[in-house]
């Protein structure tokens, strides 16, 4: 904390519902601080911060416009290519996945990255349906990259579907689940035609990198949280009226019905569609 206060910051902004941003005013005493008008506690945090930004009770937004009324407030407006989302992975980790692919015999954009799991398995598609969809992806001449997790959930979630795919699927899947750092990751995506998965950082990951994305949603809201500022595709379901909930499964139950049930056919066609839309549908 010696070396953040000894940086003399001018501006703090704190975008979260955690306290920890009162400790960092008191402690780094900049000379402006901005974060969300509340009500709970609302004297405290008025003594420590100098501005306030405000949200609109009514309306759904992309919580990257949500975080941008933060720099709104204190009269930076932002114009669209400032929106940007900008990952660029190091070298070693862009030289790393360069050597993996080339193991595989994998160029680029000849592979769909589909990256099925969260930390939170009431967001994740089941692997019987993940496992078809692969099927179908290497049925029409493509390989594909599987990542996923160093974590117990997740790496059951890619063994089986790894287990349920076809032998001539297998021949043509790339397993590199627990072997990738987060920019190495995001070089993976970033060589992929186009990446498939959930609600997760993986997603937003491919979307910072400039690649096509396909997001299943179930529970959390697409309008808030979907692939931003790239060429997308969200697939959920239009037959539960109670999405987005919100909850951890239905009825708080860690298994969602609105993904349980989502078919293969719309994730699929909605993949060939994006393809065809950003000019990737060959190599």
């Amino acid at each position: 904390m010696r070396r953040l206060r000894a940086r003399r910051y001018d501006l703090l902004i704190h975008l979260t519902e955690h306290a920890r941003g009162l400790t960092l005013v008191r402690l780094l005493r900049p000379r402006w601080s901005v974060t969300r008008e509340r009500t709970s506690r609302a004297r405290v945090w008025r003594r420590q911060f100098t501005h306030f930004y405000r949200q609109p009770s009514h309306a759904l937004r992309h919580t990257v416009e949500a975080n941008l009324d933060a720099l709104r407030r204190i009269g930076i407006q932002p114009d669209s290519a400032d929106k940007r989302l900008v990952l660029v992975p190091d070298t070693q980790a862009q030289v790393r996945v360069a050597a993996l692919l080339a193991q595989h015999r994998l160029a680029p954009r000849s592979f769909i990255h589909v990256h099925p799991g969260s930390r939170w398995l009431f967001k994740c598609w089941p692997a019987a349906r993940t496992a078809a969809l692969l099927d179908r992806i290497v049925d029409d001449g493509l390989a594909v990259v599987v990542t996923g997790a160093d974590d117990e959930h997740e790496r059951g979630l890619v063994a089986a579907i790894l287990a349920a795919i076809k032998p001539a699927t297998r021949t043509r899947t790339v397993d590199l689940s627990e072997q990738l750092t987060l920019t190495e990751l995001a070089a993976v995506t970033g060589q992929a035609r186009a990446f498939v998965g959930v609600d997760s950082a993986p997603m937003h990951i491919a979307a910072a990198m400039g690649t096509p994305t396909v997001a299943l949603f179930g529970p959390s809201g697409e309008m808030q949280w979907g692939p931003w500022g790239v060429p997308a595709r969200v697939i959920a379901s239009d037959a539960h009226s109670c999405r987005p909930c919100g909850l951890d499964g239905c009825g708080g139950g860690k298994v969602s019905d609105c993904l349980m049930t989502l078919p293969v056919d719309r994730v699929y066609e909605g993949l060939r569609a994006l393809l065809a839309e950003t000019g990737r549908e060959t190599a």
